[in-house]
């Protein structure tokens, strides 16, 4: 099996840390959000490759990934931000002629509390799911009596589009990649595009009017990871999952914490949720519900639901912060 992460996007949503740093790279309980997804692929021995689909900042991915694990990667960038199903497209002439091995697709802005090896025992291509309130922000599958898939609509308007609410969120086991591909040809060159866009919701229901067999996947933890408060959300979420403790003098742990390594902590108390990189110093303060990347510091300062990038400085400030990289907080 292959594996493609597409990781093309801008972050917009989370500016100003993606304007020097590439979304998948912030850092979500501990390690860059990339890493949560790669790491398990790796360790559930998953895939002979993995093909990252990048784009803006795609060279501090490809860096990170070397330097950080011994598998083999295909980096590849989309040259232009066209869509979803253009940035999968983009993996063809990669990718063996015949495409005999099973693709998963996993989108890599995105983190998942899924089995990924019992999601990739099917016999038909598989599309992840789950129930929510709202569909109109997603594409959403219909369905039939058996199960099988019978209709992909990318962000129905209303109910009357489809009285779906099962989402898709973002995890593909496809079988046949050749029909996959055409598919994706198809829509490009004949300019068949949603919301100004290339959608790989687009060629998947194409696949279906071709016969293709598609049943789904429920996933119950899907991570949002696209605005400071979901990273936050997500950061809680898999703090949660961790057992780690923590001993210093002077520092009141209120679990769950993550701490990353030459962290220089005095008269603090860190916690609950809170992700602290390498590298910062933190003086007499209270932190709570919060992400502070690498190298930063922290002094006398009262830091709640608050993101912050790396090489950051805070003196005597009290409350929520969103400040990028270098920035400075002080009185």
């Amino acid at each position: 099996m292959k594996v493609i992460i597409p990781v093309a996007g801008f972050g917009t949503r989370l500016r100003p840390h993606t304007l020097t740093k590439a979304k998948v790279l912030m850092n979500v309980a501990g390690k860059p959000m990339i890493s949560h997804i790669v790491g398990q692929i790796v360790k559930d021995k998953l895939a002979t490759e993995i093909i990252v689909i990048t784009g803006f900042l795609g060279e501090d991915i490809e860096k990170y990934l070397k330097n950080n694990y011994k598998f083999k990667f295909t980096f590849i960038k989309q040259e232009e931000p066209l869509g979803l199903g253009h940035a999968i497209y983009t993996a063809k002439k990669y990718l063996s002629p015949q495409l005999k091995e099973d693709l998963l697709i996993i989108l890599g802005d995105t983190l998942f509390d899924v089995n990924l090896k019992d999601l990739c025992k099917s016999k038909h291509s598989r599309i992840s799911v789950k129930e929510v309130d709202d569909p109109r922000r997603f594409g959403v599958v219909e369905k039939d009596a058996k199960g099988f898939v019978t209709r992909l609509v990318e962000k129905p308007s209303s109910p009357a589009i489809s009285k779906s609410k099962e989402a898709i969120v973002g995890i593909y086991l496809i079988k046949n990649g050749k029909l996959l591909f055409d598919s994706l040809e198809y829509i490009i060159k004949n300019n068949l595009r949603t919301k100004g866009e290339f959608q790989l919701t687009d060629a998947l229901e194409r696949m279906l009017r071709k016969g293709e067999k598609m049943n789904t996947y429920p996933v119950k933890g899907w991570l949002d990871c696209g605005k400071p408060e979901t990273i936050l959300q997500t950061n809680r979420y898999l703090l949660n999952k961790s057992r780690k403790k923590y001993k210093i003098k002077t520092v009141e742990f209120i679990n769950p914490v993550h701490i990353g390594k030459n962290v220089d902590l005095q008269n603090c108390t860190i916690g609950p949720n809170v992700t602290i990189d390498d590298g910062c110093k933190i003086q007499n303060s209270k932190i709570k519900n919060s992400i502070i990347h690498s190298n930063c510091e922290i002094i006398d300062s009262i830091l709640e639901e608050s993101l912050i990038g790396d090489n950051c400085i805070i003196k005597n400030q009290k409350g929520k912060f969103n400040i990028g990289d270098f920035s400075i907080a002080s009185k």
